[in-house]
């Protein structure tokens, strides 16, 4: 006790003895310096906000967060080992199976308009699937996968719910056989090619040769239409050049026609097969690309045949004869 009956205090902090080296120091150390424990107080304050937070948070929010954070990585992960797509698909099918269970499932499926298609094959064209649920099936795309078919023009794809899905495409024809470099497809009205090789269901169609003749076979069939009599004899028409058309009959007699006036060129022909039976000859072509004249080529048979007659009418005079 001081010398009025006060209980003295030391300046050391608590754990110390008066006489150490540490105390001395801190009875030395500057009192702006003194350590300054009501710093620490906003981390328990921290710790009070937080858990009133988690009392506020719905029940389950922690395993829904945690299954948030393993999708996360789970994605991350797919990106970078390149799994991407394998997740998208398991994804999808798992989505299309709680759709179907819920009702949705794709029951009644009608495709109209189609001629040579397949129902299934415009199914496949259209990448629509057995798995798949009509709540999500993407409409536009099945339309957009169809319409880049070379057999299909036009598509419209109808979402019927709960369960029903419509279909309806415009169909191309098969227009004509298109032969170029070795290889025959079967080409619509516009050139377009529709299939390579050609189905036996098409062999009966016209066959055209050349480059660019699938591009002007649809207005020489119009020409043509007017002269019946060449064209049940056609068999196949070849485009010179791309600028004019050579005709292959059945009995193998080649026509030459006129870059210019073509239907002109047809109609002499016309009217030589009516009054010199032109098409049954013994010849190998006929030349019509002059206006003027028509110039045939004789067969080899007819053409020695031919010879020897001229040879017989005319016979060489020998040496020495008045």
């Amino acid at each position: 006790m001081d010398g009025g009956g006060r209980l003295a205090r030391s300046l050391k902090e608590p754990g110390q003895t008066a006489g150490t080296g540490a105390g001395r120091a801190v009875n030395a150390r500057p009192r702006g310096r003194v350590r300054d424990h009501s710093a620490e107080l906003p981390q328990h304050g921290l710790i009070r906000s937080l858990a009133r937070i988690e009392r506020r948070l719905p029940r389950g929010f922690g395993v829904a967060a945690t299954a948030a954070m393993l999708l996360v990585s789970a994605g991350y992960g797919a990106v970078r080992g390149d799994h991407l797509g394998a997740v998208t698909a398991v994804l999808r099918d798992a989505r299309d199976a709680a759709a179907n269970a819920a009702g949705f499932r794709i029951a009644d499926v009608a495709v109209a308009g189609r001629r040579q298609l397949t129902q299934d094959e415009v199914l496949a064209i259209g990448g629509v699937t057995a798995r798949q649920s009509l709540l999500f099936l993407d409409a536009a795309a099945v339309r957009d996968r169809l319409k880049a078919n070379p057999w299909i023009a036009d598509a419209t794809v109808l979402k019927l719910f709960p369960n029903r899905l419509q279909i309806d495409i415009t169909e191309r024809a098969g227009f004509a056989l298109w032969q170029v470099d070795g290889q025959v497809s079967v080409i619509a009205e516009d050139g377009a090619v529709l299939e390579t090789p050609v189905p036996r269901r098409f062999t009966g169609l016209p066959l055209v040769v050349g480059k660019g003749a699938n591009l002007q076979v649809r207005d020489f069939l119009a020409t043509l239409a007017y002269f019946p009599k060449v064209k049940e004899q056609v068999k196949a028409m070849v485009l010179v050049g791309e600028r004019r058309w050579n005709l292959r009959l059945a009995n193998g007699l080649d026509v030459r026609l006129p870059e210019i006036n073509a239907a002109g060129a047809l109609t002499r022909l016309t009217r030589l097969d009516q009054d010199e039976r032109l098409f049954t000859r013994d010849i190998t072509a006929i030349d019509l690309r002059l206006p003027d004249r028509v110039t045939v080529r004789l067969s080899e048979d007819a053409a020695k045949a031919r010879a020897d007659v001229l040879k017989a009418k005319f016979p060489k005079r020998k040496a020495g004869d008045a």
